[in-house]
């Protein structure tokens, strides 16, 4: 079933915002209009050289400052330090999206069992790892299963304001979905990619940091 909020626009003529090689619109349209508030890579470094998996772009509503008021003031590097403030995102009732494009091409099941195991830690970190929660994650590693990732393959991610649901869509000619609609599971989703210090990506916590900085001394 097509879940409509997964229904993406992207301004036409629009000027990319560059990320390495891969470019992201700086605005796309869900439900309602979302800016690229956020970008940058994941990446390891093995004897001096830097490989790079994938880039990640992150789109939030604008109006998510009103419910970052009490740190209005902080600087970019102060904000990228305090997982207060990255909790606040995460919980903030304002649609949310990723954009993660494939750099370093990988299968599905590699993909699902990172994003499994970081998950699953989370939830054990704060003792909502529970049957129905293992019931969700098989899910989610079953849907990558069979996938493989090309260079330049998207994955994107809705997260609806008000809602403990997930969408995930693998765009391409073989575009496929999933619903995910375990709370604790969406937020550790969330977490994986937005959780401040502890998130899978430093360059895109400290892009977030920046601009909502910036969007916070207006």
């Amino acid at each position: 079933m097509l879940l409509s909020w997964l229904r993406i626009g992207i301004a036409v003529g629009t000027e990319m915002v560059m990320v390495g090689e891969v470019s992201f619109p700086p605005q796309i349209t869900t439900t309602k209009p979302l800016s690229l508030l956020g970008h940058g890579i994941t990446d390891i470094e093995i004897h001096f050289l830097q490989i790079k998996f994938t880039a990640i772009g992150v789109y939030l509503e604008p109006e998510i400052v009103g419910y970052l008021q009490q740190w209005k003031g902080k600087t970019g590097k102060e904000l990228a330090e305090d997982d207060d403030f990255f909790e606040a995102v995460i919980s903030a009732p304002v649609e949310k999206f990723l954009r993660v494009v494939v750099i370093k091409e990988i299968k599905g099941s590699q993909y699902g069992v990172q994003l499994e195991s970081a998950v699953r830690d989370r939830l054990a970190a704060d003792d909502k790892y529970e049957e129905e929660e293992e019931e969700t994650l098989e899910k989610v590693v079953e849907f990558f299963q069979s996938k493989y990732f090309k260079k330049d393959s998207v994955l994107t991610f809705c997260f609806p304001a008000k809602s403990g649901t997930i969408g995930f869509v693998t765009e391409g000619k073989e575009e496929s979905k999933i619903k995910v609609e375990n709370a604790n599971v969406v937020e550790m989703i969330k977490k994986w990619y937005l959780g401040g210090t502890r998130g899978v990506s430093p360059t895109t916590i400290a892009c977030i940091a920046d601009n909502l900085s910036g969007l916070l001394s207006k």
